[in-house]
């Protein structure tokens, strides 16, 4: 979905509010509003300036596809908007109980956000098991929606109630809301013909549909995709949508919902243009699109399934148009091994995995290192070790990708720092790869990978030229006169290798993994090439081009908060706390880990003290003590999940008194 923003304007205190637990329902404001084709209603209507909502259900009933469903209408209706989904691992967990509860998370507003946020104002559950999943993170006073259909004996025996909480007074803190989703569901669509399990299976649609008259979210968009998904299967369509409406009518029509909300659409500091909803796995794919079609080279991508990267290659393999070839490959190695054969024959050579398939990747990794060709290296870090966490997030994956090979085998290594921001890293991972001839690692993780934010669609003309010349003819003369092709002659500023085509007449070349000469590429045991070559190759990652790193530090603070990855959002949201409390700090994100940008040692000196909030248990903090010997302070979580803003800005006011 997209949609024009022509005149942003920052909210007018700058803030980004509380971006959590305390999103306030502001405004009240009497007044009757009319619904296009919906008819008009005399209720009550709040203005808010934020919200935060949460699906959630078992593993099947399609929390995840109802919070896209109202994430994309939020889009289209100009919010700004922030997603957390979370689910197991299983494809279908067991029904009912804790550990298969699946949950999505939105937060929408008129201005400038951060983060998902950190508690919901609305909660629906649509079972016991989703209700006591949850009920942990809801703040007193808050609405949760609840599926009674489900609070029978059985499924409320499974997680541990003994009594109903919907009667033994333990959600008094609460704004509960019963609502029969199942059997209003299956009322609603009794002229389809379909059988009750069938029916049950739209009660997901009913809850969207009351959510969106609740939130005024438009309809038009759910319809239409409703249409198109089951459009070899009308009856089913027509059922969902009909449970759809009959959501949005019951919400108009109940004296159980005596209020409804409005959430204008955002007035944000960003450029003007066309923006659209996009998830991190998304934009990191049309960033690759993009690289290729900058560079003029076919896009190749060696790949296999694995969690949370396979969006990756769904998402590539739609665009054979753009010179787009994806190879699903058996396994790890033989999908790696298939992009550096990519590489090695002049294409854009990127292969995805997660943690565990660097692991096995790793040996290629260090022969591109050798080869010193082009290659992509995405990973879309999930909780470890070993199968660990597989659909929850984490950041533990920096020093495997630093370190994790045999020998001196550095690998530059870029880092997004929000699902947007994924289309840019993927973009800079490229230019580096090309220019340089050299693996790139891109990290992402599962926050950013499954979350989504609204996107600035660029303009052709704003993309860089990543265009490269191949090696054309001999580079090299002899003693005698003869001119040769020399595959380790390299370019005086980047220190890159020249790039032959295979085939090219003049250009024949030996490649392997054994030790080369400088300049011949000739197989070489002699110590002193050796060393050489190592330090040519730590060299040519040390002088890489990347930016000065900005900090952001209003107040001359004292104290340093910086941060890597996916952390930019509750980092640079616990910031904003921090300094509408009248509490000095400063802020600082980096996109390069390797090489580091060339004036952070310089930063560093600055502060008396640097925080380094981190989703593992201090790998960064490891990395800056011993390159800058700075005495940088971790503060570490591995849950799974990402920061919370109100958790991190006590964290950073506790470091700043220290």
């Amino acid at each position: 979905m997209t949609s024009q923003v022509s005149s942003p304007a920052e909210k007018a205190d700058g803030s980004d509010g509380a971006d959590g637990a305390d999103a306030a329902h502001d405004t009240v404001v009497g007044e009757q509003r009319s619904t296009p084709g919906r008819g008009a209603s005399d209720k009550e209507v709040r203005r808010l300036d934020r919200v935060i909502i949460r699906f959630a259900g078992d593993s099947g009933d399609g929390m995840q596809l109802t919070g896209d469903r109202f994430t994309s209408e939020t889009a289209a209706f100009g919010n700004d908007l922030s997603t957390l989904p979370n689910f197991p691992a299983e494809i279908r967990a067991p029904a009912g109980t804790l550990p298969g509860v699946s949950s999505f998370q939105l937060h929408f507003a008129d201005h400038d956000i951060l983060t998902p946020g950190d508690a919901p104002n609305v909660l629906v559950a649509m079972n016991p098991a989703a209700l006591k999943a949850n009920i942990g993170d809801v703040p007193r006073g808050a609405d949760i929606i609840v599926n009674t259909d489900e609070f029978t004996k059985r499924p409320m025996a499974k997680v541990g109630y003994e009594t109903s909480p919907l009667e033994d007074g333990s959600l008094e803190a609460y704004n509960v809301h019963p609502v029969p989703l199942t059997t209003m569901t299956i009322e609603a669509l009794k002229d389809f013909g379909l059988s009750r399990k069938e029916a049950e299976r739209s009660k997901n649609m009913f809850a969207l549909g009351l959510l969106s008259w609740m939130y005024h979210r438009p309809t038009e968009g759910t319809e239409k995709f409703l249409r198109a998904k089951f459009a070899k299967k009308p009856q089913i369509a027509e059922a969902n949508v009909a449970a759809f409406r009959a959501g949005w009518n019951f919400g108009e029509t109940t004296e159980d919902f005596a209020v409804s909300y409005e959430v204008n659409p955002a007035t944000r500091a960003f450029p003007p243009g066309t923006y659209r909803n996009i998830s991190g796995n998304l934009a990191l794919s049309y960033g690759l699109i993009a690289a290729g079609q900058q560079a003029d080279l076919p896009l190749y991508l060696g790949s296999y399934p694995i969690t949370p990267a396979s969006d990756i290659l769904h998402e590539l393999s739609r665009h054979k148009n753009f010179g787009v070839r994806t190879f699903q490959a058996e396994d790890e190695i033989a999908a790696i091994g298939a992009a550096l054969g990519a590489a090695f024959g002049g294409q854009l050579a990127v292969t995805t995995t997660s943690g565990p398939g660097v692991a096995l990747k790793s040996e290629t990794i260090g022969l591109a290192v050798s080869l010193e060709l082009p290659l992509l290296v995405v990973a879309i870090q999930r909780g470890g070790p070993s199968t660990g966490l597989p659909t929850k997030t984490e950041q533990a994956d920096l020093l495997q990708a630093m370190y994790g090979r045999n020998g001196e085998a550095p690998v530059p290594i870029v880092a997004p720092r929000t699902p947007a921001d994924c289309f840019d890293a993927a973009m800079d991972a490229a230019r580096i790869a090309l220019t340089y001839r050299t693996p790139v690692f891109l990290l992402s993780d599962g926050y950013l990978a499954n979350g989504s934010e609204p996107w600035r669609i660029p303009e052709i003309d704003e993309l860089p030229d990543l265009r490269v010349q191949f090696a054309t003819g001999p580079n090299h003369e002899l003693a005698d006169g003869t001119e040769v092709f020399w595959p380790y002659k390299r370019d005086p500023q980047t220190l890159a290798r020249p790039w032959a085509v295979p085939g090219t007449p003049g250009l024949e070349h030996r490649i392997g993994g054994i030790e080369k000469q400088d300049g011949t590429g000739n197989i070489s045991y002699d110590p002193a090439n050796h060393d050489f070559m190592v330090r040519t190759r730590q060299a040519k990652i040390d002088g890489i081009e990347v930016p000065d790193l900005e900090v952001d530090d209003p107040d001359r603070a004292r104290t340093l908060v910086l941060g890597w990855g996916s952390t930019y959002g509750p980092i640079t949201a616990a910031v904003r706390r921090l300094r509408v409390a009248g509490t000095p700090i400063a802020q600082a994100h980096l996109r390069h880990l390797n090489p580091f940008p060339r004036n952070l040692g310089e930063i560093l000196a600055r502060y008396d003290k640097v925080v380094v909030p981190e989703m593992n248990l201090g790998q960064l903090a490891t990395l800056l003590r011993a390159k800058y010997l700075v005495d940088a302070h971790s503060y570490n979580q591995v849950n799974g999940m990402p920061f919370k803003a109100e958790q991190l800005a006590t964290a950073l006011k506790e470091a700043t008194h220290d």
